[in-house]
């Protein structure tokens, strides 16, 4: 069933064309993501299929009865809690919890974190959608990056949920496991034109792959055309005239052509004069921390950078992952040990606040600061980052998110660091962007500390991982990623294990932490499977009618209560074991 039509889209900004001509049909199964460098248009599009923006050219056809669920990247809480704003019942309660926010019903949505908002929207939207696997089919689930701020159980949680929905998905991600696991078409914004792609994201990249090799074969045809007309204008007088007037065009039109430019021309090159580290760099000795007197967030942790380090540092939501980087960096001292950094250390931190920036300055006046006018080292310096002469003279206030979170960088790396700490590096940043830093960490001369829930980027970039979770309370583990998700599933394994064990002891010492998220995987089955009850017996009373036979109803309108009072059981004892 098709939901959504849209030919001929186009957008604009003040002074910069997004997109043109862009045409799409979304089908109930249909997992489509939208990928493109930042500032192209993929979340103005999100908006203009959602019909929450008018395009400025082409029209968007929703199909009969088709609904539209969408998440923004700014979304708007509707509640004065976080439950009432991601909706009542145990759905949205089972939700919350597997996002991460199961403990935070009840706090006011202004004390929320812009992170923490956006989770709680993303909840609202998939109870909006509904139960997956049941009804849905004619929901078409717009999500635009849903996986930032969530944690990596949150994200693979959420691949199994977007998986099972059976209407249609449209979304923005940078994350290129959900690309490579939930997608199955990726449309790609390249210089105002899309190009539609089958398969996740390894098809995507063969695709574009193959459309450049096309685009190289074509400019060399025709450059060997411009060769042999130029020679044949070359000899004189005589010859043009006796030739059509549109042969001579023709010719001049080849000559004058020029190739379309690179969506990112240029490599990128970051070693720019960074000071050589000496042998001490950042040391934590026995560091630990709390806030206000509350649980330690970590304890005793002990780390030694060297000066070609590559750590990650990974956990759960809310685990003090950042807190540790702001440790490293300086920023809050710590409850317990010591930190000592090195004489010759130039911090630089790209974190998730990001610094404040005016919207009214001009690009190239940020990066030359206060005290000097832009320079072309200054220009050239921006190019590398690919913002053109028109973006470097534009207002930031002009920019896309994703083209502030790349200037925030640019900000970041012009300060000339040689330890590098970064805080969710990925949000919001274009899957060439990253390719590209991984490639630059790669090669980065100095130290390097990644706070992040991008497996594909943890894979690529670092070497060891601190792991800040309840089993290794800032234990550093070697191996890098895979290690510590290698790690992570054997834990879980051994916990099914003694759960098992458990069963047959005495209650006496309360089930386990894996035990309770059994029992509430079965009670939300449980839960789905009387709902569905109810519904049929409730569309079996509304098709009897008034005149149908009193005691068909009466045994009806039994069955009906006897299945809600069920199902209110239910519901009640998926609360308690998720309290």
């Amino acid at each position: 069933m098709i939901l959504l039509d849209a030919s001929g889209l186009a957008a604009s900004r003040p002074g910069r064309p997004l997109f043109a001509d862009v045409s799409v049909t979304v089908a109930s199964g249909d997992r489509l993501a939208v990928v493109g460098l930042n500032g192209c248009g993929k979340s103005t599009l999100l908006r203009q299929l959602a019909g929450a923006e008018e395009p400025e050219a082409g029209v968007v056809r929703r199909g009969r009865d088709a609904r539209v669920v969408r998440l923004d990247q700014d979304a708007t809480l509707v509640g004065a809690t976080v439950g009432e704003a991601a909706g009542e019942g145990w759905e949205a309660a089972a939700i919350l919890d597997h996002l991460g926010m199961g403990d935070r019903a009840g706090a006011p949505v202004t004390s929320l974190s812009g992170g923490e908002a956006k989770r709680v929207a993303l909840a609202r939207a998939l109870v909006e959608v509904g139960p997956p696997g049941e009804a849905g089919d004619d929901v078409v689930l717009i999500l635009d990056e849903p996986t930032n701020h969530l944690d990596i159980q949150a994200i693979a949680w959420l691949e199994e949920r977007l998986a099972a929905h059976r209407g249609a998905l449209v979304l923005v991600s940078h994350d290129r496991h959900v690309l490579d696991r939930v997608t199955t078409r990726i449309l790609e914004l390249d210089r105002g034109r899309g190009y539609v792609h089958d398969g996740g994201y390894g098809g995507y990249l063969e695709a574009r792959a193959a459309r450049e090799e096309r685009a190289v074969k074509a400019e060399d045809v025709r450059r060997n055309l411009a060769r042999s007309e130029l020679a044949w204008l070359r000899r004189g007088a005589p010859a043009r005239t006796s030739k059509p007037r549109a042969r001579i065009e023709a010719a001049t039109a080849l000559v004058e052509a020029r190739p379309q430019a690179a969506a990112r021309p240029g490599e990128l090159d970051l070693a720019f004069g960074a000071q050589r580290l000496g042998d001490t760099v950042v040391e934590l000795r026995g560091v630990g921390h709390r806030f206000d007197g509350g649980r330690w967030l970590f304890r005793g942790v002990d780390l030694n950078l060297d000066p070609r380090e590559r750590i990650g540092i990974v956990g759960p939501n809310g685990a003090g992952k950042s807190t540790l980087l702001d440790v490293i960096a300086g920023r809050i001292p710590p409850m317990e040990g010591q930190v000592v950094i090195g004489a010759t250390v130039a911090l630089g931190v790209y974190d998730q606040r990001g610094r404040e920036l005016d919207a009214t300055m001009r690009v190239e006046d940020a990066v030359a600061g206060p005290a000097r006018k832009p320079d072309w080292e200054d220009a050239r310096f921006l190019d590398r980052f690919w913002f053109d002469a028109d973006a470097q003279r534009a207002p930031i206030g002009l920019l896309s998110g994703g083209e502030r979170r790349r200037l925030q960088l640019v900000l970041t790396l012009r300060a000339k660091p040689n330890v590098l700490l970064l805080d969710e590096p990925t949000n919001d940043l274009d899957l060439d962007t990253l390719r590209v830093l991984e490639d630059v960490l790669e090669d980065w001369p100095g130290a390097v500390v990644v706070v992040s829930h991008d497996r594909a980027f943890l894979e690529r970039t670092v070497t060891d991982v601190v792991v800040i979770d309840e089993v290794y309370p800032g234990r550093r583990l070697p191996g890098g990623y895979a290690a510590w998700e290698s790690a992570h599933r054997v834990r879980r394994t051994a916990g099914r294990a003694a759960a098992g064990d458990t069963r047959s002891r005495s209650a006496a010492s309360g089930p386990s932490v894996s035990t309770v998220k059994r029992r509430l995987k079965e009670v939300e089955k449980e839960v789905r499977d009387l709902e569905k009850q109810r519904d049929r017996l409730a569309a079996d009373l509304e098709a009897a009618g008034a005149g149908a036979d009193v005691e068909r109803l009466a045994a009806v309108g039994t069955a009906l209560a006897e299945v809600d009072a069920a199902l209110a059981d239910a519901e009640h004892r998926w609360l308690e074991l998720a309290e």
